[in-house]
C-alpha cells in the first residue's frame, strides 16, 4: 500500500530565507531550539547538510515507534529549493514501514512570502494498513508554522 501527505503552510519571509534554514542543518539546529518537547532533539550523525547526512531524531514521549529515527538526506536541490530524506532506521520502520520519504519544498508566493510544501510518502504492506493511519503530516505542519513565525520575528527585529 502507498500513501501520500502533504501540507502547504505559507510564511511571511521570502523564499532565499526560508531556503537557507531548509536545505542543511540549520533546520534540526531551530527544531531543537524552538520546538524539542513537540518534535525533539537533532543529533547530527554523519555529513555536512547535503546529500548523505544521516540524522537522528530523538522523539519526544509518546511518539510512534521506538522513540527515534534515522534519516539520510536523499536529495538537496538547490535550483528547485526542494529537500527529500528517507527513514532508514527507527519510527514508522520499526511499525512496519518499508518506506517513508519526507519532502520539503520552498516555493516563491511573491518578493516577501513563500509557501512550505510539506510531503511525506510512505509505503506499507497491505498487511499492515493499519500502521499507516499513525502516518501524520501534522509535526511538519508545526515545525513549518514554528520556522516561519521564528524567521518573521528575525526579519522585524532587523
Amino acid at each position: 500500500m502507498y500513501g501520500h501527505l502533504s501540507q502547504d503552510t505559507q510564511v511571511g519571509v521570502p523564499v532565499a530565507v526560508v531556503w537557507d534554514v531548509y536545505r542543511g542543518l540549520e533546520l534540526g539546529r531551530l527544531v531543537d531550539k524552538l520546538l524539542p518537547d513537540v518534535l525533539g532533539r537533532v543529533q547530527v550523525l554523519e555529513g555536512d547538510g547535503g546529500v548523505g547526512t544521516i540524522i537522528k531524531l530523538t522523539l519526544p514521549p509518546g511518539s510512534p515507534g521506538s522513540g527515534y529515527m534515522i534519516e539520510r538526506f536523499t536529495k538537496v536541490d538547490d535550483e528547485n529549493r526542494v529537500k527529500e530524506t528517507e527513514l532508514i532506521e527507527g519510527g514508522y520502520k520499526d511499525l512496519g514501514l518499508d518506506l517513508f520519504r519526507v519532502r520539503l519544498e520552498i516555493l516563491e508566493k511573491d518578493s516577501e512570502s513563500s509557501i512550505i510544501r510539506s510531503s511525506i510518502e510512505y509505503e506499507v504492506d497491505d498487511k499492515l494498513a493499519e500502521v499507516a493511519s499513525h502516518v501524520s503530516i501534522k509535526p511538519l505542519e508545526i515545525m513549518a508554522e514554528a520556522i516561519g513565525k521564528h524567521l518573521s520575528e528575525k526579519k522585524t527585529t532587523h
